[in-house]
């Protein structure tokens, strides 16, 4: 089987990539057997919301805006006891639990935390895949009698959670479980011939999935030469004036290749990508 793995949200600010997917599904029809696309699924109340956190004047942070280990630790940035007192947190918990995450993150290599502008919530129209990325999987399930397996990520309001594969963090301060890895995913993804992945963004969801899937040496093995990244149909997070993240994502395709995966474009015919035949 040939499976189409979407990976993050295809949202608004891709138009030409989600064009470029949906024309990518429709031309494959005959080929494509199977898709999987996630769904971040996101309350306001969630650690990389700028209600999250707060000063010494009570004011929250701006969108975009980075919390390292430091921040914390000085107390620029400190847990809003109004949302520990929301959700039931307690609150000195919560705070050892800020100050806990920055750390992992550091210390993993992941990005710091960041603060997002309220997305993807659940009951809002922005939680939904782009409507015409929607109705391609959709015909694509009728055509072929597939049924796409939407994997719903990231409702936990302790940790972010960019990867397919499980959250940045998976453990609290006091070793309490947060998550774990989506084995049943990975095996999943290994049945298949090969594995096409597209979708948003290049430098968060798809690219920490990714680096996830090539943790594992035996999982390398097998997938990576299987696996192939529709290029054209993913970009990076990119906000003028505020953030851009395509140094990163161009890295990120760079250590892709170099393990063994396929860079292509959704454009190019199946049977010629490299080792398709």
């Amino acid at each position: 089987g040939f499976e189409l793995f979407v990976a993050g949200r295809s949202g608004t600010a891709a138009i030409d990539d989600n064009r470029r997917l949906c024309e990518f599904v429709y031309r494959n029809l005959g080929i494509v057997t199977q898709i999987l696309p996630s769904l971040d699924t996101h309350s306001a109340m969630q650690v990389f919301h700028a209600i999250w956190l707060v000063d010494e004047h009570g004011n929250h942070p701006a969108p975009y805006t980075l919390v390292s280990a430091a921040d914390v630790e000085t107390g620029r940035w400190r847990m809003n006891p109004a949302v520990a007192a929301a959700l039931g947190i307690d609150r000195g918990y919560a705070q050892r639990h800020l100050a806990h995450y920055t750390r992992r993150l550091a210390e993993g290599g992941k990005y710091d935390l960041t603060v997002w502008p309220y997305h993807a919530m659940l009951g809002g129209i922005g939680h939904a895949l782009a409507s015409a990325v929607e109705e391609a999987i959709f015909f694509h399930g009728i055509a072929r009698h597939s049924r796409p397996e939407f994997q719903v990520k990231g409702d936990n309001p302790l940790t972010e959670h960019y990867s397919m594969l499980g959250p940045e963090v998976t453990e609290g301060p006091d070793g309490d479980r947060l998550g774990g890895r989506n084995d049943a995913l990975i095996d999943k993804l290994l049945t298949f011939d090969a594995v096409a992945v597209a979708g948003q963004a290049k430098s968060h969801c798809l690219a920490w999935t990714i680096d996830d899937l090539l943790e594992d040496d035996a999982v390398r093995e097998r997938l990576a030469p299987r696996t192939y990244l529709l290029e054209d149909c993913t970009s990076p997070v990119v906000v003028p004036g505020a953030v851009d993240y395509t140094a990163e994502a161009d890295a990120a395709f760079e250590r892709f290749a170099a393990a063994g995966m396929h860079v292509v474009r959704s454009t190019d015919p199946i049977a010629a990508w490299p080792g398709v035949g």
